[in-house]
């Protein structure tokens, strides 16, 4: 066998993502909150960059000696850089001129003028929890030291809705007491406001209530004790029947029991109401629509300027060559970060400009007019791939005349007319939500009576289809829509 050296030549192609795409594909998929958690990060790590404190509006002033990248000045910005970077021996590595002829400065609306941004009002405030509320009333309470530690042991395991998640037994090992004591500090906790607090399902948490009236009633208790699950169906006469009661008395004990909470907790518990902050705004101005992005609590980025000064005493030296070549990474990497976010907020525009050119009828004249749309739609339209469509849509929000919207929503699919074209789906699902809030409450409407009715409207939708989009809108089934009183 026989080993020998050659040299071949071979053509291949092969996608290099470079740091720099890497990171605008990164930057593309954040949403606004993690956009402005990421910029801060980078902010802290990269000395080069500082955030710029001028007002929205305000005219910016000659910053060149402090380097602002980039600026109104932007020659003078840029001769600062390039001394920076060391463009006049040969080491200048950016593009200055195209970057300052694509991008504008970071955190500034390029596409046109600042438009007010619709006002937030009455924005609620931090709610007490369950916890706070109960512990408030513990230390209110009469109980001696010792209940009131079986007790703090029984509000530390409460749920968001209010139930008790661990039994008697386990808090009395927990707290080294007797399983009676700890009935009988659990009793007194089910006192506690709100009724049924600490209960441990839902029959004694509907009991609890019940019994906190001042006159309770028995067959409403009977009812919750032995029959809920014929409540849940509204089965009235088989109630009546085996308690030996008429129908109507038992219609206004299920009436008295339907008032009641079965999750006391959940007020207390629920999440605080996080507004959503449009990503995009569209306003009708006259009868043309403008689209302008929302840069208010983005950070703005400069390039600081104590690094020139610094470059410019180190001189020759080794440790100055060694400062200096860092310093010129810092910046390399500053730049790439505002470059990618500079592009990132261009292609969130752009991808919103054609959303509005394809759904203009939703804008006019509102959902019943929204289009079935897929990526490719608006990525044929602007040149990209569907991917990137993806990316952009994802965690981004736009404000519209009719309402704020994931930049998702448009993008839906169709079902078929028995003539012309095709309606969105979500504009089928508005349908069938309206029909069934317009329906008799005691005779209510099964699925494929409302894909009859559909149909009469010239949606071809067939009844499994109707019960999908029902179940989507959390609307439960006809027998359970059904109302006797």
């Amino acid at each position: 066998m026989a080993f020998e050296l050659k040299q071949n030549l071979k053509l291949t192609q092969q996608l290099i993502m470079t740091p720099q795409l890497q990171q605008s594909i990164k930057l593309l998929q954040l949403s606004r909150l993690e956009l402005v958690n990421a910029i801060n990060q980078e902010l802290q790590e990269n000395p080069m960059l500082e955030e710029d404190d001028f007002e929205h509006g305000e005219a910016p002033v000659d910053d060149s000696e402090n380097g602002m990248v980039p600026g109104d000045e932007t020659g003078k910005a840029l001769e600062v850089s390039k001394e920076i970077t060391g463009e006049g021996d040969g080491k200048e590595e950016f593009d200055w001129d195209g970057y300052f002829e694509d991008y504008g400065t970071v955190g500034v609306n390029f596409f046109g003028e600042a438009v007010e941004a619709p006002a937030w009002e009455n924005l609620p405030g931090e709610s007490e929890t369950l916890a706070d509320y109960l512990t408030w009333q513990l230390n209110l309470s009469w109980m001696t030291e010792d209940q009131k530690k079986v007790a703090e042991q029984i509000i530390g395991n409460l749920d968001g809705n209010g139930y008790l998640d661990a039994s008697v037994e386990e808090i009395s090992r927990a707290v080294d007491a007797d399983v009676p004591f700890v009935e009988g500090v659990l009793s007194l906790v089910h006192e506690f406001d709100p009724p049924g607090v600490a209960a441990r399902d839902l029959k004694e948490c509907l009991l609890l209530q019940l019994r906190s009236i001042g006159s309770p009633d028995p067959l409403a208790e009977k009812i919750v004790i032995k029959h809920l699950a014929d409540l849940e169906t509204n089965n009235f006469d088989r109630i009546a029947r085996v308690e030996k009661v008429t129908v109507d008395e038992v219609k206004r004990a299920a009436l008295l029991i339907k008032s009641l909470d079965p999750k006391p907790g959940r007020r207390y518990n629920e999440e605080r109401c996080h507004y959503i902050v449009p990503d995009v705004y569209v306003f009708k101005v006259g009868d043309e629509f403008k689209i302008s992005l929302n840069d208010e609590g983005l950070p703005r980025l400069k390039v600081s300027s104590m690094y020139k000064r610094i470059l410019t005493a180190e001189g020759e030296s080794r440790d100055g060559a060694k400062n200096r070549e860092y310093i010129r990474e810092r910046l390399q990497s500053a730049l790439w970060l505002i470059k990618s976010i500079q592009q990132r907020q261009k292609t969130i525009y752009r991808v919103s400009e054609s959303i509005l050119k394809h759904q203009i009828e939703f804008f006019e004249k509102g959902i019943d007019y929204l289009k079935p749309m897929v990526l490719r739609d608006i990525a044929e339209d602007l040149d990209m791939h569907e991917s990137t469509i993806s990316r952009v849509t994802s965690n981004k929000y736009i404000h519209t005349p009719r309402g704020t919207f994931e930049l998702k929503y448009f993008f839906n699919s169709g079902i078929k007319r028995l003539e012309g074209e095709s309606v969105a789906s979500e504009s089928v699902k508005e349908r069938i939500a309206k029909i069934i809030s317009e329906e008799d409450v005691r005779d209510p409407l099964n699925d494929g009576t409302i894909a009859e009715l559909l149909k009469r409207e010239g949606i071809k939708i067939a009844r499994r289809t109707v019960a999908k989009y029902r179940e989507m809108l959390n609307i439960p089934p006809s027998h359970k829509r059904r109302k006797y009183y």
